[in-house]
């Protein structure tokens, strides 16, 4: 299959495409997204096909307006509404029980769909333009990091996927948050740049964090949210995470052999061995802007390990260690 690279002004070819069954990779303000109708089970097959994704890894269903999400849940509570009309579009995924009118394919066979609008006019439009609501995991190989640019989608999916709507850099870099509000409690089961924080602040309700943000799931647990399960964001060098203040970083890496170091830019002058950076350690969203583009580089060094230097783990920091844990496989060292 060739795949075709698609300027921002051929919207109505992505969205033809997604018309007649085919999947496309669509930019968002978060990453790409691997994008399919999401009423389509034949489509949404091919995603998975085309990703190497496990199904029972949930998808994220992408809707153009708020007025949209009334077809996918008939259950839809007074704070959720308050949370989308806050958020949306933006990068906050709401989980919510679910209508028969999603294929159990796209929800991996759970009885709730996670929900979002992308705050990208290029997402809006084929949305808006196709007349139904898309599916749209991250588009890339499983595993791997996620895309923020079309190099990055074209590097993993090139041959596999009908097209990629190029639009340019994604503004935000790292997924979005996700939340369950199908039941009472509200739970945070992704961090994202919406912080717990900020959702129990606008809705003066608790919101409690899922211990899938800091723990590697086991095998029979059930998914409740992409990302929370399997290895993920991951180079195919080994990376190990170390938390510890800067100088006994630099000083326990500056003694590796045959090892590299990803680190924050202002790390960098202490580190001795190959280093790539990903941002301020006192700038999140700085990481968030950076980080997958410095996990795709890491492969092109050919060394056997390259160790982390932790972010912090709290506020908008916690999206980026919650990224950097799974991409290291859950294997941290702490000085």
């Amino acid at each position: 299959m060739k795949t075709l690279i698609l300027k921002q002004n051929e919207v109505k070819i992505a969205v033809d495409l997604l018309a007649r069954g085919e999947i496309v990779a669509v930019p968002t303000e978060t990453v790409y997204g691997l994008a399919a109708d999401a009423t389509n089970r034949l489509a949404v097959e091919k995603i998975f096909l085309a990703k190497g994704r496990p199904q029972d890894n949930p998808l994220i269903v992408h809707i153009a307006k708020i007025s949209d999400w009334s077809i996918l849940s008939k259950s839809i509570s007074k704070e959720a509404y308050i949370l989308a009309r806050k958020f949306w579009p933006g990068p906050l995924t709401i989980i919510l029980n679910k209508t028969g009118f999603i294929p159990s394919i796209v929800t991996a066979g759970s009885n709730r769909v996670a929900v979002r609008m992308p705050n990208h006019k290029l997402a809006l439009e084929i949305i808006s333009k196709l007349g139904k609501p898309i599916a749209a995991p991250s588009a890339n190989i499983s595993g791997r990091p996620s895309p923020t640019c079309a190099e990055h989608v074209i590097n993993d999916l090139e041959g596999k996927i009908s097209a990629i709507l190029d639009g340019g850099n994604c503004h935000v870099g790292i997924e979005s948050s996700v939340i369950d509000m199908s039941r009472e409690k509200i739970k945070l089961l992704r961090p994202g740049f919406i912080t717990a924080e900020e959702i129990s602040e606008i809705v003066n309700k608790p919101v409690e964090i899922d211990k899938s943000i800091n723990f590697s799931l086991k095998e029979n647990e059930t998914v409740e949210s992409p990302g929370t399960k399997y290895k993920h964001y991951a180079p195919n060098t080994k990376l190990i995470l170390v938390s510890a203040n800067k100088e006994n970083f630099a000083e326990f890496v500056n003694l590796k052999q045959e090892c590299g170091a990803l680190c924050f830019d202002d790390d960098a002058n202490l580190i001795k061995i190959p280093k790539i950076t990903y941002g301020n350690s006192n700038d999140p969203k700085e990481q968030f802007y950076k980080l997958f583009d410095a996990l795709r580089k890491i492969d092109d060094l050919n060394l056997n390990i390259f160790y982390v230097h932790s972010p912090k783990n709290h506020g908008l920091f916690l999206a980026v260690f919650n990224r950097l844990l799974r991409a290291c496989n859950f294997m941290v060292i702490r000085l």
